[in-house]
């Protein structure tokens, strides 16, 4: 099962923003969408979820995504984005179970696993607004794992679409949140993330798309693009790979699991 993008054209106003992206995301890995700023990995994002109107085919387990409802949408992928601001005084509880489709009890069950999965256990009381960037961070991300708690179903994979998911955490906490998106894989579901972090990149994504200018560079496995050429060209400075700096201080995570 996969989530195929062929031939996507997506233009805000008169400006074209991507010109003819294809990528494909297989369950049972992580796809990672890099890139510079302004290359168009959000707006991909935001089409390969349905929520931009684009040019070309998306095919979500071989479902055509144009023919699907937003109801079918919400119960075959979650989408966390870059931000989300609430204007209300919801509990972190309350934000979780926005994700939640009516269950019952198991609902009630499953915000205190989808908490503790972030490392958020015990803030189910806590106001949304009083907790810090990262931990309103997780919470979302906690909702995002409540809509599609089941990476795999008897119809097929879930996905998991993440907008840099890791960009306001410590190092602790981004590991968690890629070992808990390594683990949705694993589990069998789909997970495609557009991410910053080349080396957290590195460690946990099977598959890379690299983007410049609305259009892929290229893709495939971590080892195929990120080569000094690729990113050199992508990000416009010289890049190495494998190679650290005679000066300074580098501190790295080394171990994805």
């Amino acid at each position: 099962m996969s989530l195929i993008a062929a031939d996507i054209h997506v233009s805000l106003g008169r400006k074209p923003i991507l010109h003819g992206v294809s990528i494909t995301a297989r369950a049972g890995e992580i796809t990672a969408i890099v890139g510079p700023n302004g290359s168009g990995k959000t707006t991909l994002l935001r089409s390969l979820t349905g929520e931009l109107p684009c040019r070309g085919r998306i095919t979500l387990n071989g479902q055509d995504m144009a023919r699907m409802t937003p109801e079918e949408l919400a119960r075959r992928r979650g989408v966390l984005p870059q931000a989300a601001a609430l204007s209300f005084p919801f509990t972190v509880a309350e934000v979780v179970r926005i994700g939640i489709e009516a269950r019952g009890e198991h609902a009630d069950a499953l915000v205190p696993r989808a908490l503790a999965a972030v490392d958020l256990a015990g803030f189910s009381g806590r106001l949304y607004q009083e907790l810090s960037g990262g931990e309103q961070q997780r919470v979302q991300l906690a909702r995002v794992l409540a809509q599609v708690w089941q990476p795999l179903e008897a119809d097929g994979p879930r996905w998991l679409m993440l907008d840099e998911p890791v960009s306001s955490l410590d190092i602790a906490h981004q590991l968690t949140v890629m070992r808990l998106a390594a683990g949705y894989a694993q589990a069998g579901g789909g997970v495609v993330a557009v991410m910053h972090d080349l080396n957290l990149t590195a460690l946990f994504a099977q598959k890379l798309v690299l983007m410049k200018g609305g259009r892929v560079l290229c893709q495939g496995r971590p080892e195929e693009v990120l080569t000094d050429e690729a990113l050199s060209h992508a990000y416009g400075c010289s890049l190495r790979v494998n190679a650290v700096p005679e000066a300074g201080v580098w501190v790295l995570p080394h171990a994805a699991a």
